[in-house]
């Protein structure tokens, strides 16, 4: 490895493809978001813009004396990493489709035979959380939760540094139902995500139902209300359950800043009696989290690709 290592990492969305390509002297190469194909249930439409992505990538990388020496690839839903699968992902129609080898192949044809790394989105933020050069060191030690707060809710556990792999499975909690309250019935996420916010003030984005809460909106105020309590229940029992000190709290929702956090903070409180209290804090890369956390893991893949073999007599 040199300092003219380049990887580019790429996070895919229900609606868009965040895509960075970034050097290992902390150098961002290029930067740029690209529609996610619609109606590719066998991903095949993915892995030709991946393959694309990564030709372009490895034009601007050698303009700038590097190369293009891995290819970070992470997506939403219920991933299995071990398999390269993409077990479930309703946003993007897909159902047991095995992601890494089909993009894989298209790198090949496109003559781009350098390392995939393939993970989960959400995973990927956290390991971008605590593990890039910007992230907060006292974040590498003890229980830490990433919980991004977008399109849909879900969650990942880092423990000294580590995230939680859990087998594809684990941090699904916007997929939890509520069972009590006007709400029984709904799915956390249907409630307490940005999408749900939008959705149910009626507004365009959550941001403009923010903008409608400050302007006194009582509908919209209702529904960020809603928002809270609900997601306040999940982080008391993520920390509560993991012991975590930090609950980090991304996506689009995070940037509404002590809007979310001073109400939430309350919240999570009167919810813990007895029980240490995180800090919650906003996410440091917004919604580049996955693209970075996508980088990480390209960089992990070629270095376990360029690892020397040990012979054992």
């Amino acid at each position: 490895m040199t300092a003219d290592d380049t990887v580019l990492g790429i996070d895919v969305g229900g609606t868009s493809i965040k895509v960075r390509l970034a050097a290992d002297d902390g150098r961002v190469l290029e930067e740029q978001r690209v529609p996610t194909p619609r109606d590719d249930p066998e991903a095949t439409a993915l892995a030709d813009l991946v393959a694309g992505l990564a030709v372009g990538a490895r034009a601007t990388a050698r303009r700038a004396g590097r190369d293009l020496d891995a290819v970070g690839l992470v997506v939403p839903g219920v991933v299995d990493e071990t398999s390269g699968r993409s077990v479930l992902s309703v946003n993007l129609g897909w159902r047991d489709v095995p992601v890494r080898d089909r993009v894989t192949r298209t790198l090949h044809d496109a003559e781009i035979d350098v390392p995939l790394a393939f993970g989960h989105d959400v995973r990927a933020g956290a390991l971008a959380e605590v593990r890039s050069e910007a992230a907060d060191p006292a974040l590498g030690h003890g229980t830490v939760a990433f919980v991004p707060v977008g399109t849909g809710l879900a969650s990942a556990l880092v423990v000294d540094g580590a995230v939680v792999p859990g087998g594809g499975w684990a941090g699904e909690v916007g997929q939890v139902r509520i069972r009590d309250g006007v709400h029984a019935g709904l799915r956390v996420e249907e409630v307490a995500s940005a999408g749900a916010v939008a959705r149910r003030s009626g507004a365009p984005s959550a941001h403009d139902t923010v903008l409608r809460v400050v302007a006194g909106d009582p509908v919209a105020r209702a529904v960020w209300d809603d928002c809270v309590e609900v997601l306040a229940d999940i982080l008391a029992w993520l920390t509560a359950v993991a012991g975590c000190h930090t609950v980090i709290v991304g996506g689009g929702l995070a940037r509404s800043g002590p809007l979310l956090f001073d109400p939430l903070r309350a919240a999570v409180a009167d919810r813990l009696t007895g029980v240490r209290l995180p800090e919650l804090v906003g996410a440091r890369h917004g919604d580049a989290a996955g693209a970075i956390g996508a980088v990480l893991l390209g960089r992990q893949a070629r270095a376990a690709s360029t690892a020397p073999v040990t012979v054992i007599a």
